[in-house]
């Protein structure tokens, strides 16, 4: 039988295999001795805050160009202004990429900030400042050195409704930190889709809808059995026990129940509930996963990760974009309407972003280079007012000549919509307590 104390590359805090223990084929009693169950990590949350709103958080690893999408240059010069001429939305005077025609008609509900800055134009360790609020991991040691926003939020805030996981990843991206570091791997988002790029960064285990399904043989009775047996032995033991461990597995044990045994989580996975032209809406691939993101959001998820591809494009990035961008305005596009149909995306910050933007001028290969100095990000719903642009960039977007915008300001609007703030503090590797950002600031504009 599992000893559910036993360590692994891929166990959680307090030794429990993952996968098995959200199969419950971790709560076996098997070989447990008091000095392994005083060894497990006593760092569990403490659920002192609630919320009602989610993340949707649109990550486009390796950086998409602000110059092709929301910040087009129309009266420069081909190799600036790039391959693709603007159209008209939702938003009077905004102009954006023909490549975005989906996104074009919910414009009104968004709000673009084109003045997005910062001096970083290496992938990782630009990708885990946007994600955990702090500098610290580069490309020549990629480990990271913080949780990600949406690892705190698992940590401070929890899901929304019992029977789902905290935070769900899908197509987890090779530049990105979206893992828990020192808060333990039960704060990891579960991990979906496609790996095809890898996970150079976070390292976070994998899932299915299977992986919420009771393993063959154990009856919900039997699984009741178990964790009645469990709690009766963590309460021989609670007396000796000055660090709240036991407390913290009973949090787990008990979420990993309510999972199995709700089936809430599971039924997200079921598109067959949906409307068939709402499938077809959303189309394919990204867009499908983007549904499932609403659906993991209508469970009580509280932060979804949808990575949308690989944006590093340093060569033909005419032939790149014409593919991935028209997939990528589909999936966010139709969302965002979703979401507002359904009156659910005021209560649901949409964020689309990557690590920095590209260079201004397209290289002798046909492509554009990393460009930390000016991006474009686009945000919808979470609470905040919209319909508007916020910064601008020069004439060639290379960058701001007004409102500048700071990654510490990007984890402050994200925070602050599901109730978070700078001054909320979280314990880093010595014991002391840290600021989940510094010095940002929420853009005035957005409240």
């Amino acid at each position: 039988m599992l000893n559910i104390f036993g360590r692994s590359r891929n166990s959680l805090c307090n030794g429990i295999n993952r996968r098995k223990f959200m199969q419950i084929g971790g709560l076996g009693l098997g070989g447990i001795t008091l000095a392994d169950a005083l060894r497990s990590d006593a760092n569990a949350a403490v659920y002192e805050k609630s919320s009602k709103r989610s993340v949707i958080l649109i990550w486009q690893h390796g950086g998409p160009s602000q110059l092709d999408t929301f910040d087009m240059k129309p009266d420069q010069p081909s190799e600036v202004r790039g391959p693709w001429t603007s159209i008209e939305t939702s938003l009077p005077g905004l102009r954006i990429s023909e490549l975005l025609p989906h996104h074009a008609k919910v414009m009104d509900k968004c709000t673009v900030i084109r003045s997005f800055t910062h001096g970083n134009g290496d992938h990782w360790a630009a990708a885990h400042w946007l994600l955990t609020g702090y500098l610290g991991a580069n490309g020549s040691d990629r480990v990271p050195r913080r949780p990600s926003m949406q690892s705190v939020s698992s940590y401070l805030l929890g899901p929304r409704k019992i029977g789902v996981p905290s935070g769900i990843n899908i197509n987890d991206g090779g530049f990105g930190f979206h893992g828990a570091a020192y808060l333990g791997v039960n704060h990891n988002p579960f991990r979906i889709g496609d790996y095809s790029y890898g996970n150079e960064a976070g390292r976070l285990p994998t899932g299915s809808d299977k992986s919420f399904s009771l393993v063959d043989g154990l009856s919900e009775s039997r699984v009741m059995n178990r964790v009645s047996l469990l709690n009766q032995f963590d309460r021989l033991r609670r007396d000796v026990d000055s660090t709240g461990t036991f407390a913290s597995m009973d949090d787990m044990n008990d979420q990993a129940r309510d999972i199995l045994l709700s089936g809430r989580a599971r039924k997200a996975f079921d598109l067959s509930q949906e409307d068939p032209k709402l499938v077809e809406a959303y189309g394919p691939g990204w867009g499908e996963q983007a549904l499932l993101a609403r659906r993991f959001i209508e469970a009580g998820v509280r932060f979804v990760t949808l990575n949308t591809g690989y944006w590093d494009d340093h060569g033909n990035i005419k032939n790149a974009l014409n593919d991935k961008m028209t997939r990528h305005d589909r999936a966010v596009g139709v969302l965002i309407k979703d979401l507002a149909d359904r009156g659910m995306l005021d209560d649901t910050l949409v964020v689309t972003a990557g690590e920095f933007g590209r260079t201004p001028v397209i290289n002798a290969n046909a492509g554009r280079d990393h460009w930390p100095q000016a991006q474009s990000i686009l945000i919808a719903g979470g609470g905040f007012r919209h319909g508007q642009v916020i910064g601008a960039t020069n004439s060639k977007a290379e960058h701001p000549i007004d409102r500048p915008i700071k990654p510490a300001d990007f984890n402050a609007l994200v925070y602050h919509a599901v109730g978070l703030k700078a001054t909320d503090a979280i314990d880093d590797l010595n014991g002391r307590p840290t600021h989940l950002f510094e010095h940002g600031e929420v853009p005035r504009e957005l409240l």
